[in-house]
């Protein structure tokens, strides 16, 4: 299966796991409740899967690579305790706790969350001392003499024999208690993550001309080669950072992430391209509608390849745009919310309290602040929920030194200085979303100049609507020619032809 249908499941596992009946007891023994064990190549994404499926569900993960680990550390040490037997004493080894099942009562004490999940990775690469005990762990949910806690989820992975060296096999009796799910590579489905996660557009771009190149771990006289989502993954954040630093990277640097020479080589040469395009073109002044008569002479002579760049950049940069709006609705309406609340608790604040305005606005800074770090501790935001809820932090703390500074000496007069604060942050909101809507517009007229409604347009209609984000905008703001485009435009046809092309492309040029 892919890695979105073992999410699914896994999903669905820890609902039905956690599910209690009418006496508040586990709908599923915990003795029935199978651990889950996935089997995958490396780099698939396995432990981000776990850390989504946690914080969709409300809980809490505790996440061990298990080969870090030696049998001391996973099933405590031993210590000698006096025990008396038949009015005889006598001196019986015990073992301390396990330090993962206490990294599980850590986190249950620090996150407040009583059920979660514990992700043990690389399970069948362990030691032959450590081998034992981890089949009696999902054999018995045990490591030890210490059991799981009830409520706690176990999902194991591990990764197939041709791809380590030091896997072993699991026997029929332990396989029999486990739920084994079995995942590949598969790059439409990495693409739907990638997108939410703001993957890097030049290797966006890049796969949907190079699918191939996706994910390769080949072996030969020279040594292993290979190239995983994890690779890309991880390339994409340098890049997003070396871009806001003015840094270049280099096939030295790309090699580092992309092991596998040729692709190395070849991803390379076209993140070159790629921003060149992007200063050739001059893709922001396509989407200020200021588009230099020249690109169009240009793209009469551009190879397919080229084509789809440029128009991955000009998604790429209406993105940008589409998330800065999306955000800014976030905080105005996070920051409503609050003001609602404040409004609440300025009703019953005597008008005698020094300071009492300042004073509660600032406990309920607090209080979000404090909220806000729970969260991220327990892994219940997501890296954009994460984001907003600084952001807000931010306008908070701004708000609260305004109405300091302002000694509002009435609850009434310190709530219109906050309404007036919030006027600020919503016409903040409404400029970032006519910005937003501006640019698209623009790239609507640029792509009917240039493309018309030829493969093109298709791929641009397309992104638009996969993509996480333009989605949320257009849904929310609307564009007249985008839903008339997606209406005429045959998209599952013309995807498929757009795809023979691709192909047929890539026959005539070559490449890796």
């Amino acid at each position: 299966m892919n890695i979105k249908r073992a999410k699914e499941e896994i999903e669905h596992t820890v609902k039905a796991y956690l599910a209690k009946d009418a006496l508040g007891e586990y709908a599923i023994p915990a003795i029935r409740q199978r651990p889950i064990l996935l089997m995958g190549p490396p780099g698939i994404g396995k432990t981000q899967v776990m850390e989504q499926v946690a914080r969709e569900c409300g809980v809490a993960l505790v996440a061990y690579t298990i080969t870090h680990h030696t049998r001391q550390s996973a099933v405590g040490l031993p210590f000698i305790r006096q025990r008396n037997y038949g009015g005889k004493d006598v001196s019986v080894t015990e073992y301390t706790m396990s330090e993962i099942i206490a990294s599980i009562y850590a986190k249950m004490e620090a996150t407040g969350l009583a059920e979660g999940i514990l992700f043990i990775d690389e399970i069948n690469c362990v030691s032959e001392t450590l081998a034992p005990t981890m089949l009696q762990f999902l054999q018995c949910k045990t490591f030890g003499n210490q059991a799981v806690p009830a409520g706690w989820v176990i999902v194991a992975a591990g990764n197939p024999p041709e791809y380590n060296k030091s896997v072993r096999d699991f026997d029929i009796v332990t396989l029999d208690r486990v739920r084994r799910m079995d995942i590949e590579p598969d790059l439409p489905v990495w693409k739907d993550y990638a997108r939410a996660a703001h993957i890097h557009s030049a290797i966006l771009s890049y796969l949907e001309l190079h699918p191939q190149n996706f994910y390769q771990i080949n072996a030969d006289v020279d040594g292993t080669q290979f190239v995983t989502a994890r690779g890309w993954e991880d390339l994409s954040n340098l890049l997003d950072t070396y871009e806001a630093l003015g840094l270049q990277a280099d096939e030295e640097l790309i090699r580092e992430y992309i092991q596998h020479p040729k692709i190395a080589e070849d991803f390379s040469a076209y993140l070159d391209l790629y921003y060149k395009y992007r200063d050739d073109y001059g893709v922001e002044e396509i989407l200020a509608g200021q588009t230099k008569p020249a690109v169009f002479a240009r793209l009469l002579q551009a190879p397919f390849d080229e084509r789809l760049s440029l128009v991955n950049l000009i998604l790429s940069g209406l993105n940008t745009r589409f998330t800065a709006s999306r955000q800014a609705d976030a905080v105005a309406d996070s920051c409503y919310a609050l003001l609602r609340e404040i409004k609440k608790a300025l009703a019953t604040l005597p008008e005698d309290i020094p300071d009492g305005s300042a004073e509660l606005f600032h406990q309920q800074l607090v209080d979000y602040d404090a909220e806000t770090q729970q969260k991220r501790a327990a892994g219940l935001l997501s890296k954009d929920s994460l984001t907003t809820r600084l952001q807000v932090l931010a306008v908070l703390r701004q708000w609260e030194g305004e109405l300091r500074r302002a000694s509002a000496a009435g609850t009434q007069e310190a709530f219109d200085l906050l309404r007036g604060q919030f006027q600020s942050l919503a016409d903040a909101r409404e400029k970032a979303q006519q910005a937003a809507s501006a640019a698209l517009e623009a790239a609507f007229d640029f792509m009917e100049q240039a493309f018309a409604e030829s493969q093109e347009m298709v791929v641009f209609v397309t992104e638009l609507t996969v993509d996480p984000a333009s989605h949320a905008f257009l849904t929310e703001n609307g564009c007249e020619r985008y839903f008339q485009y997606n209406k005429d435009l045959l998209l599952d046809h013309r995807k498929a032809a757009l795809q023979q092309e691709l192909a047929a492309e890539q026959r005539r040029h070559g490449g890796v």
